[in-house]
């Protein structure tokens, strides 16, 4: 049997060639008869609502009473009201007022408890205090499934003990171009590996189906994902295409699906991506002719969050195709009330079959009926939300963190033999990741995308350096902290700690495999240490393999610590000796990834085309390695560009190849080539000042004078696509200093797009507020821009300040993220100020 697609021969599937498989839980008699009793009293009211899934942001427990929703989650940056970190009480309160209102029958309806699903995918990484686990790029190299089913078994733990019952994890992604910004929620690039590691960790999160632990009060309900293909994406681009054969989609990107489904998963969420052009969230031939039919797969379907606004024909508040193609619930975050009233109408018309109703339905009570969740009350209620305390960060769970810390770290370099360290020697530790637990835990932490954090939002979580300190400290020798590696007395031993800054999803996509591309801050250190004759030990956090030959090369040794989470020690445990001389833990991982040998090379592709990796896949030393690396190549295949990253301006100067273009008020332009400089008629000054390294900012003056109004932008070599990052909530920081601004004051920030393109936002007003001769990082919503009129996809200039307006400003970095001190609201005018 064959399935034809919307996109032609290459999207036909044939379910018959796909493997078979079927629940390990054989019908339930009982259970069925309970649902199809429900089932019977229910309006179609209240099927709809089942069907959906809102988040906390944009939902109220009293929306749950009355529109008797099935679901609600918390997204990346949504939090208990008033909570941006919030403790296990402050998570069960809110998991209580949503359970009570789902079972309150007083306007009338069924009693079914709402499911309440969280993102908790390297530990309850939403929770303050809770143990946090490497992320699964870093998980892969340590080849220990019973490690991982521990790691999903501590999760489910302190999920339930914060009143949850439901993660979105596993990622059974299996990356093949880890350019894509998810490649560190992929365990491996090898299928084999993912389909082992799937059955493990679903095994720790949910029990062992036909036991009494399946699902029970210390077990969560699991979801795989992202059904499909999101790994294969062509140019490892986040929501692309995957351009594959069928035979390479079953292969490799499903190879962790009929393991997941046969230890028992009861969801599996289906990806943005798309299959050969047709998108997943309306494939009805892989969702039901595959994974329902084929697969046996008997639980929830669920969407990404408004994945199904993409499907052709859809939008965020309407998609019966979503429905009618297999999804069973549709994760409407923001777009909940639409898809409710649209999905009504469309139900009472027909478009959606009441066959389709009744089966989402089945599969969503049997799911909640299976986590016991009409008998079990509420959240706060649950054994382990009573003694959170004693559960969340408990030494127990930490300990196996720490474990998978150790497991995880690989080494790539060891010359010299200058690892294990001698603890009882004086030890220099450097770098901006050694005291930094954020980016050692990387996106996915407390934030969406694990930015804006301190150490003092992780109580109980150890850096680094926190660790090398200590076991240094016990062991009778001293150790120095300086993250730009000056010392008051020579090291015997460097340990510099750098790497990845915290990024998620689309944020974290590179349209190569250069490290900081135009930036050598972390090279540069590196070889100053060396060059005073002091060992270095790099150690590298990142989420994925990258091309860092030079970094490689000016290190000693280069351990790859991947994005190791909130047990900083565990790299201690393995880097030092003990106090006696011996080797308590050995290196352990090895590459779940093959490492690129330039910054252009896909190694996944580059090895199937006979092309060999800089370190293949399942390299890792030991400490019985004796052989020496020698130098590698230093070419990256193409010219360094910090623009890649998403910084136009940073150090006080515009990121390689862009250019300071100023505009004065009579509307002669010219470009900065140094500084001091002004225009010809003398409204806009530009000048070089002190942040904090020399010269690293620059003053902007504006007189005020004439009719037009001057200005300053940054020109783009080549249009920028931030299409994306607009739709993901993404800002337009700068990093600037007020001097003088007047209440009043006309200036406006805009973007450009080419001629007559343009969306401009006023900020004047809003400026001139803020505290003047203050630092501050300030941002403006992309979207505000987009809005305004400017085409988000083809920025040739994706920063203009413009003012009539005397004033003087002072900026140090202009660059995307997520997160500023302050974020401006976004009144907008569609002309030039």
């Amino acid at each position: 049997m064959t399935v034809p697609a919307m996109a032609g021969d290459a999207a036909i599937v044939h379910p018959e060639q796909w493997p078979k498989g079927e629940s390990p839980l054989p019908p339930d008699p009982a259970l069925e008869s309970r649902i199809r009793d429900l089932l019977a009293k229910m309006s179609v009211a209240e099927k709809v609502g089942q069907m959906i899934q809102a988040d906390i942001k944009y939902v109220t427990p009293d929306d749950v009473r009355e529109y008797r929703l099935g679901s609600v989650l918390a997204g990346g940056n949504s939090k208990p009201p008033g909570q941006p970190y919030p403790v296990a009480s402050q998570w069960q309160t809110l998991a209580d007022a949503f359970y009570r209102a789902s079972m309150d029958t007083s306007r009338g309806g069924q009693a079914i408890p709402v499911l309440f699903g969280i993102d908790a995918v390297h530990g309850h990484n939403n929770l303050v205090g809770s143990t946090l686990f490497p992320q699964n790029s870093g998980l892969g190299a340590t080849r220990d499934p019973s490690l991982i089913h521990d790691i999903g078994e501590v999760t489910a733990q302190e999920l339930r003990a914060s009143g949850i019952g439901w993660t979105f994890a596993p990622t059974l992604t299996v990356p093949q171009d880890v350019r894509w910004g998810r490649s560190y929620e992929g365990y491996s690039q090898d299928p084999a590996l993912v389909a082992q590691y799937a059955a493990a960790v679903i095994g720790g999160l949910e029990g062992k189906p036909g036991t009494s632990s399946f699902l029970d009060a210390g077990h969560v309900i699991a979801t795989a994902k992202h059904f499909l293909g999101d790994g294969g994406t062509h140019d490892g681009r986040d929501q692309g295409d995957a351009r594959v054969s069928e035979a390479v989609l079953r292969d490799v990107h499903s190879a962790g699906y009929l393991p997941a489904i046969k230890a028992g998963v009861q969801v599996v969420m289906v990806s943005f991506s798309s299959w050969n052009g047709v998108k997943m969230a309306g494939n009805k031939a892989l969702i039901t002719g595959v994974l329902k039919q084929r697969m046996g797969f008997d639980g929830i379907v669920l969407g990404d969050w408004n994945a199904h606004g993409q499907v052709p024909g859809c939008t965020n508040e309407d998609c019966a195709a979503a429905y009618n193609a297999g999804l069973d619930m549709l994760e409407a975050p923001d777009s909940w009330k639409g898809v409710y009233k649209n999905t009504l109408a469309e139900v009472k018309a027909g478009v959606i079959p009441m066959s389709r109703v009744d089966d989402a339905v089945t599969r969503i009570l049997r799911v909640k009926m299976r986590l016991g969740m009409f008998e079990a009350g509420l959240p706060s209620a649950n054994s382990l939300a009573t003694r959170s305390a004693e559960v969340i960060g408990s030494p127990a769970h930490r300990a196996v963190a720490r474990r998978a810390v150790r497991e995880s770290l690989v080494l790539l370099k060891n010359n010299q033999g200058v690892l294990p360290i001698d603890p009882r020697k004086h030890i220099l530790v450097a770098g901006n990741g050694a005291d930094n637990i954020s980016k050692q835990n990387g996106g996915w932490t407390l934030t969406w995308q694990g930015t804006g954090l301190t150490n003092a939002n992780f109580p109980g979580a150890t850096s680094i350096w926190a660790g090398i300190q200590a076991q240094v400290k016990a062991a009778g020798g001293s150790a120095e902290l300086s993250v730009e590696g000056d010392y008051k007395q020579k090291p015997d031993v460097a340990i510099v700690v750098f790497g990845e800054d915290p990024y998620a999803e689309f944020q974290g996509d590179l349209p190569n495999l250069a490290y900081r591309p135009g930036n050598d801050h972390d090279l540069d250190l590196l070889r100053k240490l060396r060059g005073q004759g002091v060992p270095v030990v790099a150690v590298f956090l990142t989420g994925r393999p990258l091309w860092v030959n030079r970094e490689i090369n000016a290190a000693d040794a280069f351990v790859v610590a991947w994005l190791p989470g909130s047990e900083g020690e565990g790299i201690a445990d393995v880097l030092l000796r003990t106090r006696d001389g011996r080797v308590a833990h050995d290196f352990h991982g090895k590459l779940a990834y093959a490492w690129p040998r330039s910054a252009l090379q896909v190694p996944v592709a580059a090895v199937a085309q006979g092309e060999r990796p800089q370190f293949p896949y399942g390299f890792g030393l030991t400490y019985a390695d004796s052989a020496n690396t020698g130098a590698l190549p230093e070419n990256p295949g193409l010219v360094l560009s910090s623009a890649q990253a998403g910084v136009y301006f940073t150090r006080g100067k515009p990121a390689q190849d862009f250019v300071v273009r100023l505009t004065g008020a009579n509307g002669v332009a010219m470009n900065v080539a140094a500084t001091p400089a002004a225009t010809p008629d003398g409204s806009l000054q530009i000048g070089a000042l002190d942040y904090k390294a020399q010269e690293d900012a620059r003053s902007l003056r504006w007189m005020g004078a004439g009719a037009g109004a001057a200005s300053v932008e940054l020109v783009a070599p080549m249009p920028l696509d931030v299409e994306r990052e607009t739709n993901g909530d993404v800002l337009l920081v700068t990093t600037l200093r007020v001097d003088a601004m007047s209440p009043d004051d006309t200036s406006s920030v805009g973007v450009g797009c080419g001629t007559s393109c343009h969306g401009w936002v006023p900020v004047g007003r809003q400026l001139s507020a803020l505290p003047k001769g203050q630092w501050l990082s300030v941002g403006i919503p992309l979207k505000c821009f987009r809005d305004a009129g400017a085409n988000m996809s083809r920025l040739d200039r994706p920063f203009v300040w413009s003012s009539h307006s005397g004033g003087q400003i002072a900026i140090a970095e202009v660059s995307l993220s997520t997160v500023a001190d302050r974020t401006l609201t976004c009144p907008t005018q569609g002309a030039k100020p």
